[in-house]
């Protein structure tokens, strides 16, 4: 393997100068600087990452712990991430954890001194608190945990608003028997996103029906269920609101296993506004997330701490907005 000696040898130069050429220091003349990195080019050489470290006390790279890397939403975050990491030089590493709280404390000592800071979804309201160890330790930017503390930037979603705003076009339909997919029991998400399908009924003078809230886990095959179980009702809802688009997709499918069409014989409803939304028979009406806006937005306040240092740290909300599709039979937004 070639070392930094062998560049040096090779450049007549010290070795304290290649890894001033290296790291962009001053001092260097031009001719020098370029006369290095064309015969570490031409040697293969690059520097050993840890050791560059122990100098710079920096890594370029940033975490990203996230509850799980299946399925459009979270690839839609990981996007918005490393779209904005990599145009300030920045690398990430990426790890799931399942809102587990042991599994979370495995990817922090893992991740710990090989990352200069870190973004983390931990919607659990259970998990979270394994987090408050991490104040003061490095930089963190919180999405969607309903963290109550200051000590972190955190970014969350209008899901409240989202999901009530839905569930009022729904009525303005005509519907009054609507159904919910609840999401996970200790998730915040999906516990903003009931109170708000709740708070639109009761504004409505509707009495909300247990029986017309299902449990999901936020997957198709959970919606697929859902459906199906919703199907057996007396009377069976008109419409159906899932808390997540991937339920809403499980539901279209049980609904078409069934012989229903949408919208006509029952209406659907998702959150998220995942791509393949656009794209199900009918196009799913959603609540419109910009997934990938909420990586940038969050790597963009880490990247602040990291370059400006102690601040007043920001609670910021991404706004939402309805898409209306066929699947809910109103006109298309």
């Amino acid at each position: 393997m070639v070392t930094i000696k062998d560049v040096a040898r090779e450049a007549g130069v010290s070795v304290a100068t290649v890894s001033r050429v290296w790291n962009d220091a001053a001092f260097v003349s031009p001719e020098t600087r370029q006369r290095v990195s064309e015969i570490a080019a031409r040697l293969g050489y690059s520097p050993h990452g840890a050791a560059r470290s122990l100098i710079t006390r920096t890594t370029h790279a940033l975490g990203v712990l996230l509850p799980d890397l299946y399925g459009e939403f979270f690839s839609e975050i990981i996007r918005g991430i490393d779209h904005t990491a990599q145009a300030d030089g920045y690398h990430i590493l990426v790890s799931s954890s399942h809102d587990s709280k042991d599994e979370i404390d495995a990817a922090l000592r893992s991740m710990r001194g090989r990352v200069d800071g870190m973004i983390i979804m931990s919607p659990d309201l259970e998990a979270q608190r394994t987090l408050h160890a991490l104040q003061g330790s490095f930089p963190v930017v919180l999405l969607n945990g309903g963290a109550e503390s200051k000590a972190f930037d955190t970014i969350t979603i209008e899901n409240h608003e989202g999901a009530s705003a839905m569930v009022r076009h729904l009525v303005q339909r005509g519907h009054r028997r609507i159904a919910m997919i609840a999401g996970p029991e200790r998730n915040y998400d999906a516990a903003e996103r009931l109170r708000g399908y709740r708070s639109a009924l009761g504004e409505s003078g509707i009495a909300p029906d247990p029986a017309f809230v299902l449990a999901g886990d936020f997957s198709e095959l959970s919606g697929h269920r859902a459906a199906r179980a919703m199907l057996a009702l007396d009377p069976r809802p008109t419409a159906i609101f899932a808390a997540n688009d991937s339920m809403a997709i499980g539901a279209l499918s049980a609904l078409r296993e069934a012989g229903l069409r949408v919208p006509e014989d029952i209406a659907v409803a998702g959150f998220d506004d995942i791509p393949m939304a656009r794209y199900m028979n009918p196009p799913l009406s959603t609540v419109h997330v910009d997934i990938s806006k909420l990586g940038e937005r969050a790597t963009t306040l880490l990247l602040s701490s990291l370059q400006n240092g102690e601040r007043p740290r920001k609670q910021l909300q991404l706004a939402t907005n309805l898409v209306i599709r066929s699947s809910c039979g109103g006109p298309v937004s």
